[in-house]
């Protein structure tokens, strides 16, 4: 087996870790309110508190792994919110747990971009696409594994476990990753020369420093931003308030919750594998800025529609049907938005990632918050729903705008492209 697929491997073993520790809060989240009397302005701060963390670490992170390298920051990283998972099964009140939450956050924000920095050394550029649609479609099995190991777990063990259970999960991965992993693939035991050749990056697995004038001078880093802030809004509500939305606002049962709350993100694993062929297959086509944007755009439009048609549906087959349809939709435009991010931030791409994925997590936390005070305001589940697919809409606008070709290493961008 190519060494590159083993890489592959550990990262998406690692986005399905990260996702299920991310949406532990969420599928317990009905129990831990009831047994710690949280408010549903409390519960918004308690799951933006997390998002906050992950906006302000993530560049830092990204910057700090593009420097030292990933074995080294993925390491770190994923023992850190590890152990503060593990610990949420302490907290007894608001303040512990959105502290928690925190901590949690600032470990968690570099997942992403140390991963698209490790694709960007170990992958070809004609499969860094599909390697996104890989890691993000394991991002969605752990979604989709969340509700239907965690719903169970948290009624015969209790939520305490839960959090004590998946600390220990990442543990193993950080050992086991810190273990086998090297930076440069040229320097992975076993790899073959004719591998090295056929990866053909800069497998350099460090650089000098950040060159962050001339990298945040990029226009279309920071358009990429500002979509993906739009665009949080949307994945954010599934994040965070979809499993509340369900029990509280469409009448499903806690049961019925976890059995459902599941669809969407396995129909995401077909989005995001889908996306990733789709996305090096019509790029090779009509070129990467086109195809790119094309199919985030699209993707995005449709998504506004089939949520709008979630908060109007009555029948629960229906809500479950769009919900799923939603979010695979939306996922299908993840690889492309991704790729876009590493084609604008070259041999930079963990420090872009982070900056796109930052901007994307402000819009989580405003996502977050403004739910919780809109469903007070109103007591209205739908309303806010209606709203954050307004933002999801406006995502798509901005997405059309961009041309991933202009980036760091533009100059040295094929013809055509």
């Amino acid at each position: 087996m190519k060494k590159r697929r083993v890489v592959l491997g550990f990262l998406a073993a690692l986005s399905i870790i990260t996702f299920i520790d991310r949406l532990a809060i969420a599928v317990t989240g009905p129990t831990i309110q009831k047994d710690l009397a949280i408010s549903p302005e409390q519960w918004g701060w308690i799951l933006s508190a997390y998002v906050i963390a992950y906006a302000v670490f993530e560049v830092p992170s990204g910057a700090m792994g593009d420097k030292h390298g990933y074995r080294k920051e993925l390491t770190r990283i994923t023992l850190w919110w590890s152990f503060f998972t593990a610990i949420t099964a302490v907290c007894r009140n608001f303040w512990q747990l959105a502290a928690a939450r925190f901590l949690f956050g600032l470990g968690a924000a570099g997942a992403y971009p140390n991963m698209s920095g490790v694709l960007y050394r170990w992958l070809p550029a004609r499969e860094r696409a599909r390697g996104q649609g890989v890691i993000w479609a394991a991002s969605r099995f752990g979604g989709a594994l969340a509700p239907l190991l965690l719903v169970p777990a948290n009624k015969y063990l209790g939520w305490q476990a839960v959090f004590v259970i998946l600390g220990v999960l990442g543990f193993v991965w950080a050992l086991a990753w810190r273990g086998w992993y090297r930076d440069r693939p040229a320097d992975q035991p076993g790899i073959t020369a004719e591998e090295v050749a056929e990866i053909g990056t800069d497998d350099s697995g460090g650089h000098a420093g950040t060159p962050w004038r001339r990298l945040l001078g990029l226009p279309q880093l920071w358009l990429i931003a500002l979509a993906y802030f739009f665009y949080a809004f949307g994945s954010w509500f599934f994040f965070g308030w979809f499993p509340t939305w369900m029990v509280k606002g469409a009448g499903f049962t806690v049961a019925e919750m976890g059995l459902y709350g599941s669809i969407p993100f396995l129909l995401g694993i077909v989005g995001n594998l889908a996306g990733g062929v789709l996305c090096d297959r019509l790029a090779e086509r009509i070129g990467i800025r086109r195809a790119y944007r094309l199919i985030a755009s699209v993707c995005l439009t449709i998504t506004a529609a089939l949520l709008v048609a979630m908060s109007l549906a009555t029948g629960k087959i229906a809500i479950v049907f769009l919900a799923g349809a939603a979010f695979m939709v939306m996922d299908l435009m993840l690889p492309a938005a991704w790729a876009m991010c590493m084609a604008i931030g070259g041999r930079y791409g963990g420090t872009a990632s982070g900056v796109m994925n930052t901007a994307g997590n402000l819009g989580g936390f405003i996502c977050s918050v403004a739910f919780g005070y809109m469903v007070t305001a109103t007591g209205n589940y739908d309303l806010p729903l209606q709203g954050v697919a307004a933002m999801v809409l406006i995502a798509a606008g901005i997405f059309v705008l961009i041309d991933c070709t202009k980036g760091f290493d533009h100059k040295a961008a094929p013809a055509g492209l």
